[in-house]
């Protein structure tokens, strides 16, 4: 409850900054609009030469890009932001003004940016998700809806303690801004389901920047594809995560000093 009502508060401070700038909602939505014809004109050219690809059919795929446009809108409307103005904070040596609040530190430079028209990621994401759950219709059951909640809330917890943990080397390194670049680079290999890539580009979306199990996972759990042993790892690998990415900020939030120390 207190993750919510913190959330709640840096979303209504981001809507009234934002709100100033009510030109950027436009421009976002035409950004995602564009990238969403990009995917599934992809995914239509695709399947326009082939009845499925590495065993996904075209509506399963359709679930997929609507997981990757989910995890992308919240990456970005939240995450990403709330890390670059950590990475902003030690860099100046301003981190002193949220580590003095009476909240835990790690949570409040989480969630304490949020940009509000990267939002509608999250709602193209949804939209698309819903378009492709109706084609598969009656093959989508309670026990596969389930497991796909379960893998999403994975994966998102997968992705934040990765980035958390990226954005924590800054207390070594000044400049860490490109490491995040990179992901967001290599999100975009997220689009496809991983299981078309060679296996040593599927063991890095999998093992080293784990997209496969933020995008491709959860679509396997909606479709009926994901077995129990890949799901318990998903839930292993994601407490694991949270537990090291939580030490490791501990360790670097020792090295800091800012410009009160």
């Amino acid at each position: 409850m207190r993750l919510i009502r913190i959330a709640w508060t840096y979303l209504r401070v981001g809507l009234a900054a934002e709100l100033q700038y009510r030109a950027n909602f436009a421009v976002q939505a035409l950004q995602t609009l564009g990238g969403l014809g990009f995917a599934l004109g992809g995914v239509w050219t695709v399947f326009g030469h082939t009845q499925t690809l590495a065993g996904w059919h075209p509506e399963e795929v359709a679930a997929l890009v609507g997981v990757y446009f989910l995890i992308r809108g919240a990456i970005n409307a939240v995450i990403q932001p709330s890390m670059q103005l950590l990475l902003e904070d030690v860099r100046r040596g301003t981190l002193d003004f949220t580590l003095t609040k009476p909240e835990d530190a790690q949570l409040l430079v989480s969630v304490r940016r949020v940009e509000v028209w990267r939002i509608v990621d999250v709602l193209v994401g949804v939209a698309v998700l819903a378009a492709a759950v109706g084609r598969l219709g009656g093959r989508i059951g309670v026990a596969d809806a389930l497991a796909f909640g379960v893998a999403l809330a994975c994966g998102a917890a997968i992705v934040y303690s990765f980035l958390l943990a990226l954005a924590t080397f800054t207390f070594w390194f000044v400049r860490v801004e490109n490491i995040l670049v990179i992901f967001q680079s290599m999100y975009t290999a997220g689009q496809w389901p991983v299981g078309i890539y060679p296996a040593w580009l599927r063991a890095s979306l999998t093992f080293v920047v784990p997209i496969a199990f933020a995008v491709t996972v959860p679509a396997e759990g909606l479709t009926g594809r994901l077995d129990p042993v890949t799901l318990g790892g998903a839930a292993a690998l994601a407490v694991g995560l949270l537990a090291l990415s939580r030490a490791f900020w501990k360790v670097g939030l020792r090295r800091y000093t800012g410009a009160s120390a």
